[in-house]
């Protein structure tokens, strides 16, 4: 992991040797934005999720824009290069789709990276959101009586994330605290597909997992589904809700969102969130979010923006109260 996280810092360091960020003025624009094609950039590699969701995006952003809305698949350091490249963009077309992390805890563990979104990125809209789910090996028991074995085993038991720092892992490290007994030793996978072989073959006990990535499983009775860490969701309408078991840990949901360089103008984020809002009210493109295991969503820049901030308090007290970092890089 040390030599990982000081790898990121040079990758991003090598292609972003001018990167300049949170300009003090806005862009300026001629005509009625947009006047050319928008950049939508995703930090992740083409066929995952978030590629996915932005191509379902882009075609609708393009007919309620009227301009081609081009995606750019720009992968590396957890969709921090990504973050990097739309923070520095010299012009009013460049937007960026960011997974929760990218907005909340990517510079808590990692404080040396270049952008920090309170400050280097101009907030649009919530684009998706989806429940998360509580899952175990289909041997383990269900509702309470899950937790009350768990506790007496203590850290013999192991729970997967799909890495340090995953909102997943500090969940769980949340649980810990608030749980008296409650202690699995956490072992971090390289992605959802590792982290349900491990639950499959008894490596781990529990991990947190999307709809997308769970419910096949649990329909085929490979996995069982403990409950869902945030209200119940039409994406898997027959899981309780934790809070209905009586655990007490703070909602959780995976949430996507479109944000611009800090100086993005005032008319680029006017016409983004009347289309994003449009858009997340069309049954077709619904539907096909739905298949990908996300709703759609929208909100204002300001309700953006308190979300990010208080989700940031949230999860930068599990990682301090847990001592929780990627690396001290040099």
């Amino acid at each position: 992991m040390r030599r990982a996280a000081r790898a990121v810092a040079l990758l991003l360091v090598a292609i972003l040797p001018t990167l300049t960020l949170a300009q003090p003025s806005a862009i300026s624009t001629s005509g009625t934005w947009p006047v050319k094609p928008v950049r939508l950039m995703v930090g992740f590699a083409p066929g995952g999720g978030p590629d996915v969701t932005a191509r379902i995006l882009a075609p609708a952003l393009a007919k309620a824009l009227g301009q081609p809305v081009v995606v750019e698949n720009r992968p590396g350091a957890s969709g921090n290069i990504a973050s990097a490249l739309v923070a520095k963009a010299s012009d009013d077309h460049t937007v960026g789709y960011f997974i929760s992390s990218n907005l909340t805890t990517a510079k808590l563990l990692n404080p040396k990276l270049p952008v920090d979104p309170a400050t280097d990125l101009g907030f649009v809209s919530l684009v998706t959101t989806n429940p998360m789910m509580l899952v175990a090996p289909v041997d383990l028991p269900a509702g309470r009586e899950f937790f009350e074995a768990a506790k007496r085993n203590g850290n013999k038991w192991n729970y997967a994330s799909v890495g340090i720092g995953s909102n997943q892992h500090l969940w769980i490290e949340l649980l810990k605290i608030r749980m008296t007994g409650f202690d699995p030793m956490h072992i971090p996978y390289g992605g959802v597909t590792q982290v349900v072989t491990a639950l499959n073959s008894g490596q781990v006990q529990m991990s947190v997992v999307s709809p997308t990535g769970g419910m096949a499983q649990i329909r085929g009775g490979k996995l069982r589904a403990i409950g869902l860490t945030a209200p119940r969701s039409p994406l898997a309408p027959d899981i309780p809700a934790l809070a209905e078991l009586g655990i007490d840990v703070y909602n959780y949901e995976g949430w996507s969102a479109l944000a611009g360089p800090a100086n993005i103008s005032a008319a680029a984020v006017t016409r983004l969130g009347a289309a994003l809002a449009a858009i997340s009210r069309d049954a077709e493109v619904r539907q096909l979010m739905l298949k990908q295991g996300s709703i759609l969503a929208s909100s204002t820049p300001e309700a953006l923006r308190q979300r990010i901030r208080e989700e940031t308090t949230q999860l930068g007290a599990i990682i301090s109260a847990r001592g929780i970092r990627l690396d001290d890089i040099q």
